[in-house]
């Protein structure tokens, strides 16, 4: 990893505003976290925000344990390349790869006994399936602090918006990853590893192209949709060097043009909603 581009980027974020940092060991197989710890360094702590994850590491895609102890010892483990003395936000990643009774059961009580330790502060999940997050949300005693959705709060697919309104009533903090989808919603397609089926590739790809003929970016356009959805309030998207965090900074605020808007809705309209299987079958 370029460290000198890392803590560029981290910087020139802090410089736009953001203060939001969402990593986790599975990202570079720990390389994210070390990357953003040193790029951190210096910094004072209250001026920024940062979570990270348990139970999904690397670097195999199917490397999860969401037991007790390894969750425990992987929050040490975080805290140590994050360099700092508490992570304010911690996540059960992708939960719907593990038993979510163990996750309810077992894990965040786990993350919770953690907070009485002063090691973390606030307590959330994550995952892709809408299901599984609300499944867990309705049994988690004492209930989770934030919901991490991804892929489902874009330009194609909004069904995570009446799970964010609930949220936001209930005191639950609602976070919007992947506005993008993943590449889905780019000038450059997504990558070769993507999930999503032919329909829904076929049918962003002429979104982008629908854009670029008018003289626009269709990132630009997804990220103004999300970025201007309420009951939403952290939106999260990864960007990997300084003028990506520029370009996605000047989108925050602009409001989407409508004709563009409506012109891509209106392609998307076929597959919207259409999304694809993560996990377990039991918890799709």
């Amino acid at each position: 990893m370029n460290m000198a581009l890392s803590n560029a980027t981290v910087r020139a974020a802090l410089d736009a505003g953001i203060n939001y940092f969402d990593t986790a060991p599975f990202y570079g197989a720990t390389a994210a976290e070390t990357a953003l710890g040193q790029a951190l360094q210096g910094v004072p702590r209250d001026r920024y925000v940062l979570a990270t994850k348990v139970g999904r590491y690397g670097p195999e895609r199917r490397d999860f344990d969401f037991s007790a102890a390894r969750v425990a010892r992987s929050v040490d483990e975080s805290l140590a390349r994050l360099r700092c003395g508490h992570i304010d936000l911690i996540q059960v990643h992708d939960l719907e790869f593990g038993s979510l009774d163990q996750v309810v059961g077992e894990t965040l009580p786990a993350l919770d006994r953690l907070r009485a330790t002063g090691k973390v502060r606030f307590v959330g999940i994550t995952g892709l399936p809408l299901a599984a997050l609300r499944t867990v949300r309705n049994r988690a005693r004492p209930p989770v602090d934030t919901v991490l959705s991804y892929c489902h709060g874009t330009l194609n697919d909004a069904t995570f918006l009446p799970d964010a309104a609930e949220l936001r009533r209930s005191g639950i903090g609602v976070l919007n990853a992947a506005p993008l989808a993943m590449g889905l919603l780019t000038r450059a397609g997504p990558p070769a590893w993507h999930p999503a089926p032919p329909a829904l590739r076929a049918a962003c790809a002429a979104a982008a192209d629908y854009c670029a003929q008018r003289g626009a970016d269709l990132a630009d356009l997804a990220l103004q949709y999300a970025l201007s959805l309420s009951d939403i309030d952290s939106t999260i998207i990864g960007l990997a060097s300084v003028e990506e965090v520029r370009r996605a900074a000047a989108c925050a605020g602009r409001v989407p043009d409508p004709a563009l808007l409506t012109g891509v809705q209106a392609l998307l309209a076929p597959v919207a909603g259409l999304t694809w299987l993560t996990g377990r079958p039991e918890n799709n």
